[in-house]
């Protein structure tokens, strides 16, 4: 072609079930002669398997069909989209039956017979109804890209970030579990987040908690609900987060501080996708996507004895693993600066540089308390700085002074033993790592119970 052509408009996807096959026929000429694009599914079985695999925009079903019925049909179809407009056919249409549907969210109720130019006026309106909850989508979506710096949303173009970002993209569109692992501050729940934004759940709310913030007993009443008088000060029923969190999502955060008890019942969440109230005995099904972290070794904690195998297979079915912060130096200049930018906006102040011997112990420091702590010293930068930019003296005490001992020393015995090789190698992998064990086990390509043995007969405890 010579010149560059605009695409023809997609038509909408139809998916008609039914479970009389002339119906089928007449309406599937009648959508296609209209300018849609229908496909047929006889019965409710049928339409439920296509409802997965064809991802229409309109569903038209009839209500009463063996095995399946329309308003299971419409449950599934909801499930899996919920801007998917679903409109019901029956020929025994009471006002009861009409008003039940619509509360539970059919886009329309329509009795048979009915006129095809009826049919075809509901169509098109739930065809652009379609389009437009399509396209609000989209574009909070693209505000949410452009306000990311601003929000706190992931920065960063170190490749091992760039891997965890790429997998959170990937999952974001499921509805699959995600189990976020690494160094208290990496910025978990910004990943976790990040997969809320992208996924089908967005315009939903995303809310979190912090399991290790919470006693036991009040934990679990912030997580299930409860009931009036199941313990004392219960003066009222009282919903939990993951009742609270109905279409969006619930992050669990440090999900490796919950007891044995609290694990039991995280587990049945998982698994069935209902709560029981504490003090209550009828469970309550929930729709919300949950997204978990922890900064601990959970297989270790499983050796242990201190977290349930079953729950941690149930949790990481995706697991994403963050870079502390010293394995992605590369990325502390963007870092600092939108952390700058961001605080002086907040106290209506005008934006501040690094100067180079600024930046330079920035990215020379080792940083134990990761990006939290590198925001921490760029706001206690912001406050302490008067003048045009911001010099080593702004940045905070352990940041700037130099307390790595080299390496390797100047003056070192002439033939060392193998074990004192092996004792300073051991150490500085242990340092590098700042004092897990687990992670220096890992690096070593070694058994943790054999680095205890050796840490051990070197008379090293920490």
């Amino acid at each position: 072609m010579s010149e560059r052509q605009t695409p023809a408009k997609q038509k909408p996807t139809v998916l008609v079930i039914d479970d009389e096959s002339g119906i089928l026929e007449t309406l599937e000429i009648l959508l296609r002669n209209e300018g849609f694009a229908p496909h047929m599914a006889l019965g409710g079985k049928a339409g439920l398997e296509k409802i997965e695999s064809l991802s229409p925009d309109i569903v038209l079903t009839d209500v009463r069909m063996p095995q399946v019925g329309g308003v299971e049909i419409l449950a599934a179809a909801r499930s899996h989209d919920p801007d998917t407009p679903v409109i019901l056919m029956t020929a025994q249409a009471t006002l009861q039956s009409a008003m039940q549907a619509v509360n539970e969210g059919a886009y329309y109720y329509i009795q048979k017979p009915f006129r095809n130019d009826e049919l075809l006026a509901i169509l098109r309106r739930a065809a652009e109804h379609r389009m437009l909850r399509v396209e609000n989508t989209t574009l909070k979506r693209e505000i949410r890209k452009r306000d990311r710096n601003a929000s706190g949303a992931p920065i960063g173009s170190n490749r091992r970030w760039l891997e965890v970002l790429r997998l959170a993209e990937a999952v974001a569109p499921t509805e699959s579990t995600v189990l976020l692992m690494g160094e208290s501050g990496t910025g978990k729940e910004v990943v976790a987040r990040y997969i809320h934004d992208l996924s089908k759940r967005s315009n939903a709310s995303f809310l979190s908690i912090n399991c290790g913030a919470l006693p036991e007993g009040l934990l679990e009443s912030e997580l299930f609900g409860h009931v009036k008088g199941s313990f004392t000060g219960a003066v009222k029923d009282k919903s939990g987060l993951f009742t609270a969190a109905a279409g969006g999502t619930f992050f669990l955060d440090e999900i490796g501080e919950t007891t044995p008890a609290t694990q039991v019942k995280l587990l049945r969440v998982l698994q069935h996708r209902e709560v029981i109230p504490v003090g209550a005995t009828e469970s309550q099904p929930i729709d919300t996507r949950i997204l978990a972290a922890t900064n601990r070794d959970l297989e270790e904690e499983i050796k242990r004895g201190t977290f349930r195998r079953d729950l941690f297979y149930r949790l990481n079915v995706i697991a994403v693993h963050l870079p502390p912060l010293r394995q992605r130096t590369d990325d502390i200049p963007v870092l600092a600066e939108s952390f700058l930018q961001r605080h002086a906006e907040q106290r209506n102040e005008p934006l501040r540089h690094l100067t180079d011997l600024a930046m330079e112990a920035l990215q020379s420091y080792s940083w134990p308390g990761n990006v939290r702590e590198l925001e921490n010293a760029m706001e206690r930068a912001v406050i302490l700085t008067t003048g045009e930019s911001i010099d080593v003296a702004a940045l905070p005490e352990r940041v700037t002074e130099r307390r790595a001992e080299p390496l390797v020393q100047e003056r070192t015995a002439p033939n060392p033993t193998m074990e004192t090789i092996e004792r300073a190698y051991i150490l500085w992998v242990l340092q590098s790592e700042q004092g897990n064990k687990t992670r220096a086990a890992d690096v070593l390509g070694i058994d943790p119970s054999t680095l205890h043995r050796k840490l051990s007969r070197f008379g090293v405890e920490a």
